[in-house]
């Protein structure tokens, strides 16, 4: 069993292959550590902010950046499919996540108002 702070090497490499043009990244502190920080040694100028609770806060605090995480599982979660893990294949569970965000981004563009008689 792997506990979280064990992959981020394999999941930046896999961000930077698929993402190259996103060099600053966001992570929880659990991530914080030598583990975090190698991978980005070979990637150029990447960098990666260690999202922390403050040592004052008592109680609910919202976290930077971290509410952009959680609206976002909220807005897939708006799905049936991806509520339980039914997914008989690795193929099938990744395939889901990418057709609800799809779902997100055709309902956004057939809101904004096009007019093209401006062009």
């Amino acid at each position: 069993m792997w506990q979280d702070r064990e992959g981020p090497a394999i999941i930046i490499e896999a961000i930077h292959a698929t993402f190259p043009w996103l060099p600053h990244q966001f992570a929880d502190a659990a991530y914080a550590g030598a583990k975090l920080h190698e991978p980005l040694i070979n990637l150029g100028q990447w960098t990666i902010e260690i999202v922390k609770r403050s040592t004052q806060a008592t109680g609910f605090e919202v976290l930077p950046r971290r509410w952009v995480v959680e609206r976002t599982l909220a807005w897939l979660n708006r799905n049936r499919r991806l509520a339980k893990d039914f997914e008989a294949s690795i193929t099938g569970a990744k395939a889901w996540p990418l057709i609800a965000s799809l779902q997100l981004l055709i309902r956004r563009v057939a809101r904004v108002p096009h007019n093209l008689s401006d062009s």
